[in-house]
């Protein structure tokens, strides 16, 4: 149908301008992303169509080598960066998720891989920054360090770049992007790891041109005496919020009700002189018997002193473990840790492929979400909507379902019962379904093509 994008052609949106030195590697990277999308969790070979589509996505990957084209994963991932600035400029808002998440090859024979949290693992290191609206609709990714540790020396040092720099640089990038879209304002958000004082710095310099909000790690000392954690919770509550606690592994979801607390304070900058900062508390009452009630601690540049508005960066907060499902479909959808391609450029290729695809799942999961009434036209083609139904043996609607219609439809052909108590599909019943549907699709297509000569 005219105006729908189809499965395919995502991939030709978002890869489309690569510059990568022969417009025939430019194609090939276009096939790979859909056959990798089609089929996430299939190894290369399983996800390419029969031996030559495999030597060809093998051949591609040569291309890392500096003998041939010598391609980086940035040249990969680049047009992927430019369409979620673009997306990112049609929102008022947007949030800048940064995390860092390690990468097990261990066990497999890949030449520059770097010891992991245990010296004797094999693997590297992944820090994307996600970015998401405040309704955490995945838009893409904006930027991404992918490094191997270096080994320690034989007095025990690891030599190398400070790892605590991909924080600050991390930041850096972020800041950039928000000079190019004064419409948008950027929020870089970041767990405990990223409460260094070098961050801030950084940000204050720079006249903070985006936000930032970190969970803080350290109960600082302040300039007139005494602690920033009691300080703050030494005020009045601004009030209290409710939320429910999506289920995370073994725990079941539950209601959370917080007491909040702000302060604006200032903090030494190591440097002789202050930042201004606010402080914010989020404390759990009447939490269930057992269980340890959640306390959040955030820094942030922003001034909130209204319920109203320390609420809203609770719910920002609360947005970033939408960067832990991106891992999450990553490693156990994507089967990344799975690739055997001998060489870490090589990963680094495939990784970057594999990001945007991760991305795009994450992506379509969310829209049928919040988005539900809009026409599945808008994502897929006649041939996928209509084929989804015939799949479960049932007779397609006269009209395009919904968006919402259309993922639980897919979803189901991946294993997704549709029940009330189901509530939403996820991600992996998704991938699943894709499979299935991009597989019957193209037998379809191909029928049409043998009836047409």
């Amino acid at each position: 149908m005219s105006g729908a994008m189809g499965m395919d052609d995502w991939a030709a949106k978002e890869f489309g301008g690569a510059k990568l030195g022969d417009g025939r590697l430019t194609n090939r990277l276009i096939k790979i992303a859909s056959a990798f999308a089609e089929r996430p969790t299939a190894s290369i070979p399983g996800a390419c169509s029969g031996w030559v589509e495999t030597q060809a996505a093998y051949r591609f990957f040569d291309q890392a080598s500096e003998k041939k084209q010598g391609l980086g994963w940035e040249d990969l991932l680049t047009p992927h960066l430019e369409c979620t600035m673009a997306r990112m400029r049609q929102h008022r808002v947007v949030l800048c998720l940064q995390d860092t998440t390690e990468l097990d090859f261990n066990g497999q024979q890949i030449e520059g891989l770097g010891p992991l949290s245990y010296e004797a693992q094999r693997g590297l290191y992944l820090h994307p920054t996600y970015v998401v609206t405040p309704d955490r609709e995945p838009l893409g990714i904006l930027d991404a360090w992918i490094w191997a540790r270096e080994f320690k020396d034989a007095d025990g040092n690891r030599p190398g770049i400070l790892e605590s720099t991909r924080w600050i640089e991390g930041y850096e990038r972020v800041a950039e992007a928000a000079a190019t879209m004064p419409g948008t304002r950027l929020v870089y958000v970041a767990d405990r790891e990223a409460d260094i004082l070098g961050l801030m710095q950084r940000a204050h310099a720079l006249e903070t041109p985006a936000d930032w909000m970190v969970r803080s790690k350290h109960n600082r000392c302040l300039p007139e005496g005494g602690k920033l954690w009691a300080k703050v919770r030494s005020g009045e509550a601004l009030g209290e919020i409710e939320f429910l606690l999506p289920a995370r592994g073994k725990e079941a979801a539950r209601p959370v009700r917080q007491k909040l607390f702000a302060r604006r304070v200032e903090l030494p900058d190591g440097q002789g002189g202050l930042l201004p900062v606010t402080c914010v508390i989020a404390q759990e009452i009447g939490a269930p018997k057992g269980v340890k009630p959640i306390e959040w601690r955030l820094l942030t540049n922003r001034e909130a002193d209204r319920l109203e508005a320390v609420a809203e960066l609770i719910d920002w907060y609360r947005a970033r473990w939408e960067i832990e499902i991106f891992f999450n479909v990553l490693k156990n959808g994507c089967r990344v840790e799975a690739l055997q391609l001998g060489h870490i450029d090589k990963i680094e290729l495939a990784l970057a492929v594999y990001m945007v695809v991760a991305w795009r799942l994450a992506h379509l999961v969310r829209l049928g979400r919040t988005h539900p009434d809009l026409s599945a036209c808008e994502l897929f083609s006649e041939e996928e909507w209509k084929g989804a139904y015939l799949l479960a043996e049932k007779e397609p609607p006269s009209t395009p379902p919904t968006l919402r219609e259309m993922i639980r439809q897919i979803a189901m052909l991946g294993g997704f019962l549709g029940r009330k108590c189901d509530g939403e599909p996820g991600v992996k019943t998704l991938w699943l379904g894709f499979a299935r549907l991009r597989d019957f699709v193209r037998g379809v297509e191909f029928m049409r093509s043998i009836d047409a000569k």
